[in-house]
């Protein structure tokens, strides 16, 4: 799916891209870290193949600049259990280019995110972040999000590296 707001495009990232992502990735949790926030320990490249090789990856682009990347998923039974009822998207990995920090990235992939659910006749955007990050989950419910509880992960091996056994907030949005 492509979306051209503000002469950006949304498009599937592709093998090519990998290098880049493990760059947005590492660059990402240095600044977070640099920051005092809670971030990543390992990125699990397999996951980000996978991701790309499944055409769940996308990335906004301005021109040739790559300003964010994200993930999504259609199902999320181990973070989402008994709630994941095929009726949300998941926004999952959501990073965002440093040189475009503070250029609301999130709210193009939010747009791109609520689109998507009423073209496919879904219910809900929903995704999970730091539950010791008391300011991301308050920008997210800035958007509507609503906080839905805490979680923690588990270290099941479907779930990517990064993914496992943390602590998170669970946040849902509904779209109408």
């Amino acid at each position: 799916m492509q979306n051209n707001t503000d002469h950006i495009r949304i498009i599937q990232t592709t093998e090519e891209d990998l290098d880049l992502v493990k760059r947005l990735f590492r660059q990402a949790m240095d600044l977070q870290g640099k920051n005092g926030y809670k971030v990543w320990q390992e990125i699990d490249p397999e996951a980000l193949l996978k991701d790309i090789r499944s055409r769940s990856q996308f990335k906004i682009l301005q021109g040739e600049e790559v300003l964010c990347i994200f993930s999504v998923q259609h199902n999320d039974p181990f973070i989402w259990g008994e709630r994941d009822r095929n009726d949300a998207i998941y926004l999952h990995r959501i990073v965002v280019n440093p040189a475009f920090k503070g250029q609301k990235q999130f709210e193009k992939v939010l747009d791109w995110a609520k689109a998507y659910v009423r073209q496919h006749g879904l219910r809900y955007v929903r995704m999970d972040t730091w539950a010791e990050n008391d300011r991301i989950i308050a920008y997210y419910m800035s958007f509507g999000f609503v906080f839905l509880g805490h979680y923690k992960t588990s270290d099941a091996p479907e779930l990517p590296l990064q993914n496992r056994n943390l602590h998170v907030a669970l946040l849902e949005l509904e779209v109408k």
